[in-house]
């Protein structure tokens, strides 16, 4: 017997009026989608006419020294490519968190998400950054919605809208990322981070 939570009436961080850049898309523990099951998607973009963001917790086999060996030094360990989404999976997206006191305005080569999240272009130089970036992350393809799309699956329960933390885009993923975002925010929504993988097993 598992506990069933309704994370839809778990408080104002549930709908699409709170998504934004810099927010959070949770894997609803019923979404059995293989792209998204229990991932964890940062919005980098939500505009009227579609969302667009990238998985953080889906590192592939592929090493970040193979495709892109300039940037390898710069990149926060599991130091792989990770899987962004199933959209133009030949497309390579950086996220790099900075360190306190640089704004990603004023540095070239980067366009600023939210506070000291940036993407990086990836044809700069790797050396102009390093000493400004606590970490970055690439990832192959990217997660898209076009408009009105993300708002009906918000609606049907699939994505659970948190805030995130900078530290979620660069920490190493030897814990599980969605079940300590989803522990964070407090109860009744915690409790869905306790959900079995298999309900058939509890």
């Amino acid at each position: 017997m598992h506990c069933v939570v309704d994370h839809r009436a778990a408080g104002p961080a549930s709908g699409i009026s709170d998504v934004a850049p810099g927010t959070l898309l949770v894997a609803a523990p019923g979404l059995l989608d293989p792209n998204f099951r229990r991932t964890v998607v940062y919005v980098i973009e939500h505009r009227p006419r579609g969302t667009l963001g990238v998985v953080l917790n889906r590192p592939s086999e592929v090493s970040l020294r193979d495709v892109l060996p300039s940037w390898e030094p710069l990149s926060s360990a599991p130091r792989s490519v990770f899987v962004g989404g199933p959209v133009e999976s030949e497309t390579a997206l950086c996220l790099a968190a900075l360190r306190t006191g640089h704004d990603p305005a004023t540095l070239g080569g980067l366009v600023g998400v939210r506070g000291p999240v940036a993407l990086v272009d990836l044809d700069g130089d790797p050396s102009t950054l390093a000493p400004r970036l606590r970490g970055l992350r690439v990832f192959a393809g990217y997660s898209g919605w076009d408009a009105g799309q993300l708002a009906s699956e918000i609606a049907r329960g699939d994505w659970i809208v948190v805030p995130a933390l900078p530290d979620d885009v660069v920490s190493g993923h030897e814990s599980d990322l969605w079940g300590r975002v989803l522990r964070r925010q407090g109860m009744p929504i915690a409790l869905l981070a306790t959900y079995p993988v298999d309900v058939r097993r509890n």
